[in-house]
């Protein structure tokens, strides 16, 4: 014992400061490439090597099972659907469920003294008007032409004054739109107006469609008519859908779209989505679904959240983590997760609002699809229908931040979807109101711990390298005082060791 101590001893006071040197340095150059090949690992695939290692290899001997593999199904899915995408990235989209502005946003202003929608949000609905309700033959009425004029005024009194001076003339369908949007105080006064304007906007629409084959200029007035009369109808329809006249909402939408089956620019079908889960009728939810959830469309939050929803609604009344992680996920558990993954993927800001762990503000007129303002104007009018299914935003909790453990390096790569827009957050900054709300970024993904830990061992070693080379003797001294503390542990309990056993056994043992 006392030999193999000593021979310890002399072994520490051979050592040279060159040594400490060389074996600081060294640890810090292999624990830095080891952090480098980490780095490039997690920047092109989006995990640890190591941990994926661990996962791969050692999970299975411990008995682990993963059950967040995607199936290879939903992976070729996902490459159809990210190479059939053309939609530009940034491109804004009219809410399909803007609200009104005299009677909802302009309330809103009263109580609270703030304006909710931007500038540059009433500057494209000012645009989307001059698109919809104007033509190059405007001038020849001259309610036309004054309500042409109305709709590129800034000022809402005056669009309002406007307004009323072209009802003076003769009766006028835009007219009426616009004082129903603007200057109504509540949803029957619109609702009034949108019926004033149907009678106008029908007998307008059926005299531009016997005479659209009579040149170009008849050709544009009657789109333009055709324009008009669908969002008459549309707007009808949601006054129905909010005064709690829901069935015969859902007629008047369906009536539409049977009506106008080409005027997919106005996505009708997503506030037909939210009128039938209002009356609970997933039937048909699942029907609209089946038509519009397909890979040559344009998806949107609506049709992602609520494919989710269907699924969970299976599996969510019976649904607990702690007994899935002991068995497994079912098959529809599985197809449930997924579901609540694909949709994550598409918009990743939408979770925290049914969560109720971001507050809500009132949705703007337009919205970036993926981005913040589409998850503000998703959840203001769906969250009552994720609290309707029992367990529903249960399984949204335990399973929604799985989702980013999926994708490979979001802003770079896609999974099922393309890759995130990098221009979502400055877009989402001119629609949403920053000065009380505080928008919402994709969220970013963690540094995993092995490079963490890698790095902070590369720098302890390489510091120690350079305190060596500078300070041999002193570091020397250090070093040994080190090993000493280390091992006095282990002479301890070997001293123990001696004194209980007999000296001839121990004699015995240290021969072999």
């Amino acid at each position: 014992m006392f030999g193999t101590e000593s021979s310890l001893s002399m072994f520490l006071n051979t050592l040279t400061p060159k040594f400490y040197v060389a074996l600081t340095g060294t640890s810090s150059l292999i624990s830095g490439l080891i952090l480098i090949f980490e780095w490039w690992y997690f920047r092109k695939y989006g995990t640890s090597f190591i941990e994926q290692v661990s996962v791969s290899h050692l999970r299975p001997l411990l008995g682990g099972v993963d059950n967040s593999s995607p199936s290879n199904t939903s992976a070729s899915n996902g490459d159809a659907d990210s190479s059939r995408q053309s939609v530009s990235e940034c491109k804004v989209w009219r809410n399909p469920l803007n609200l009104f502005r005299g009677a909802e946003y302009n309330r809103y202003t009263w109580v609270t003294g703030r304006e909710p929608l931007t500038y540059y949000d009433m500057n494209l609905s000012a645009q989307d008007h001059q698109t919809f309700f104007t033509c190059d033959s405007d001038h020849l009425r001259p309610a036309d032409a004054i309500m042409q004029k109305a709709w590129r005024e800034r000022n809402p009194q005056a669009r309002i004054t406007a307004a009323h001076e072209a009802l003076d003339l003769e009766d006028c369908a835009t007219a009426y739109i616009l004082l129903a949007e603007e200057e109504a105080t509540t949803i029957v006064e619109a609702e009034k107006l949108f019926k004033q304007a149907l009678k106008v906007g029908e007998s307008c629409y059926r005299r531009s469609q016997q005479l659209q084959h009579h040149g170009s200029q008849y050709e544009a007035q009657h789109r333009r008519d055709t324009n008009v009369l669908v969002y008459i109808k549309r707007r009808l329809a949601m006054c129905s859908r909010k005064l709690g006249r829901t069935r015969e909402a859902v007629k008047m939408m369906r009536d539409l779209m049977k009506e106008f089956p080409l005027l997919s620019m106005f996505n009708i079908h997503e506030n037909l989505l939210e009128s039938l889960l209002e009356l609970q009728n997933y039937a048909d939810v699942q029907a609209v679904l089946a038509k519009y959830d397909d890979i040559s469309l344009p998806k949107s939050a609506t049709i992602c959240y609520t494919a989710a929803l269907l699924k969970a609604r299976a599996v969510s009344d019976k649904f607990s983590p702690e007994a899935a992680s002991r068995r497994g996920l079912s098959t529809a558990e599985m197809n449930a997760v997924e579901a609540i993954h694909r949709a994550v993927e598409f918009n990743p800001h939408v979770p925290k609002y049914l969560l109720e762990m971001k507050s809500l503000i009132l949705p703007p007129e337009h919205i970036l699809k993926r981005g913040d303002s589409e998850a503000i104007a998703y959840t203001f009018f769906h969250l009552q229908h994720w609290k309707r299914v029992e367990g529903a935003l249960n399984l949204l909790h335990c399973t929604w931040e799985g989702t980013f453990r999926m994708i490979p390096y979001p802003l770079e790569k896609g999974h099922l979807f393309y890759p995130y827009p990098v221009c979502t957050e400055t877009a989402d900054r001119e629609l949403l109101p920053t000065v009380f709300h505080e928008v919402s970024v994709y969220p970013k993904k963690e540094l995993p711990f092995f490079i963490l830990f890698t790095a902070g061992l590369c720098s302890f070693t390489a510091m120690l390298a350079l305190l060596t080379h500078q300070f041999p003797e002193l570091m020397g001294v250090f070093a040994k005082a080190f090993l000493s503390t280390l091992f006095a542990p282990l002479n301890f309990i070997m001293e123990k060791v001696e004194s209980i056993l007999p000296s001839s056994l121990w004699h015995q043992l240290t021969r072999i």
